[in-house]
């Protein structure tokens, strides 16, 4: 098959290319190669994927051809990386991104330093934690807030939240500066109230609790904290070991004198330590995370450059991977065996923690003009993966996107660099885009990325921002 350039008057060379995908829905019967002008872009690429497909709705498409996306003319593309037009080229399609556009905004009373999404068939709650010591949960379908967790004098948090996560849909796990993990329940009923109760304070850390992570099957939960430890929980009473009476607050204590002027019908609310502490960082441990299909290995992430791999069976540490920057932030690619990690040098590693991996950054996403505070991978793609920044922005990345750098060329800690697809800014009080000067803007502290919700970002301006492609829900 041949297909002419758009312009017959141009001279330009042919290529021949085979046109493939991983979308069954939209998979080609033939799969022949065709020749196609060099003078072809994205836009005329993907109407002729369109009408092979004899599609009635025209389906958006980008291109890759060894793993880049395709930017440029076909001719450009070929000049740039040196690729001869005699070859045939494998050119891989893919549906295209939709831009995601501002939906709706959660007001809070101080900075939101986290955030979580829970969606299931029936609805979907946003999770919230705050600067002011407070947990919300917010309703998608109209913005209303629900509930609000107890203060400090009624068993709340004593000091700034920093993170928190469902464990079920009527149970929560947060920790902060107060230096504990907090177990709530959560109750919603039809025609009452909902209501944030505590059951568990958790102590072990001696310092802020700025992550923590969660596995429900085993109802456990992995910490990290600024005294350079990573800790394991468990969310049951009847499991946990007794607190360590020198970490528990003390008779004299601001937060117990608070407690003892709460209503005489307040109960008391059980203390437990942790199963284990895990020692071998040497600054703050920022982020840490369970192994996706592995509970008993946990990955952590720390501000001495390193990400590090732990049996947690043993509490034994396994791996260490040594990155040149501090390192803010964590996820997990699991489908592509990759870890995200956000950097204070405004870049995204990603490593392989495999240890037959012989390199230790497989590739350097660029584009944030300030530290990667948190990350969260795209719920329908195996590549893609969503950043929060202090510059004041999220970043949608698709990591099949990259280039090669030259040694010294700029990348970061490795040989090849990724760009990012979409940047979504901080909405102001009047629908304005609140956007990044020099690297300073609105801090993003926590993402979220889920189906159904879109992409849900805390930050520095008091408010939950969530967006999503327009017409998807």
């Amino acid at each position: 098959m041949e297909l002419d350039a758009p312009n017959e008057s141009e001279k330009t060379s042919q290529v021949r290319i085979k046109l493939t995908t991983r979308d069954s829905d939209v998979q080609l019967l033939e799969t022949a190669p065709i020749l196609v002008s060099t003078a072809l872009r994205r836009y005329a690429l993907s109407t002729l994927v369109n009408n092979l497909l004899e599609s009635e709705k025209p389906v958006p498409f980008e291109f890759l051809i060894n793993g880049q996306f395709l930017r440029t003319s076909i001719d450009e593309f070929l000049t740039a990386n040196g690729i001869s037009a005699e070859r045939t080229l494998t050119v891989e399609y893919v549906r295209a991104l939709i831009p995601p556009v501002h939906i709706s905004s959660y007001e809070h009373d101080d900075w939101v330093s986290s955030v979580n999404v829970l969606a299931t068939d029936s609805r979907a709650r946003i999770l919230s934690s705050s600067y002011d010591g407070l947990l919300r949960i917010w309703n998608t379908t109209n913005t209303d807030l629900l509930a609000t967790s107890p203060s400090a004098r009624d068993n709340g948090h004593t000091a700034a939240v920093k993170a928190v996560k469902w464990l079920t849909e009527k149970k929560i796990a947060s920790s902060g500066d107060d230096r504990t993990i907090r177990i709530w329940n959560y109750v919603e009923d039809e025609g009452s109230a909902a209501a944030i109760t505590p059951v568990l304070e958790l102590y072990g850390h001696k310092m802020t609790v700025g992550d923590i992570a969660i596995h429900t099957p085993t109802s456990q939960i992995l910490s990290a904290s600024a005294d350079g430890r990573v800790g394991l929980w468990s969310t049951s009473k009847t499991t946990a070991p007794t607190a360590p009476t020198s970490l528990l607050p003390t008779a004299s204590s601001s937060a117990n004198k608070r407690r003892k002027l709460a209503k005489a019908d307040n109960k008391q609310v059980s203390q437990r330590g942790p199963l284990s502490m895990l020692d071998g960082h040497t600054d703050v441990v920022s982020s840490t995370i369970f192994k996706h299909d592995d509970p008993t290995v946990g990955y952590s992430a720390s501000w001495d450059h390193s990400v590090r791999t732990w049996d947690l069976t043993t509490s034994r540490l396994v791996d260490t991977r040594t990155t040149l920057h501090p390192l803010l932030s964590l996820t997990e690619m699991p489908q592509v065996s990759l870890l995200a990690t956000g950097t204070t040098a405004r870049h995204i590693t990603l490593l392989d923690p495999r240890a037959s991996s012989s390199k230790v950054s497989a590739l350097t996403l660029r584009g944030h003009a300030n530290a990667v505070s948190s990350l969260a991978v795209d719920p329908k793609s195996q590549f893609g993966l969503l950043s929060g920044s202090h510059d004041g922005s999220c970043r949608v990345w698709d990591i099949r996107s990259v280039r090669s750098v030259a040694s010294g060329g700029g990348g970061g800690d490795g040989g090849q660099v990724g760009e990012s697809v979409y940047v979504i800014y901080r909405e102001g009080v009047e629908g304005v885009k609140q956007r990044a000067v020099g690297g300073e803007g609105v801090k993003v502290f926590g993402v979220d990325w889920r189906e159904g919700v879109g992409i849900v970002s805390a930050g520095e301006d008091k408010r939950v921002q969530v967006n999503r492609p327009e017409g998807k829900q």
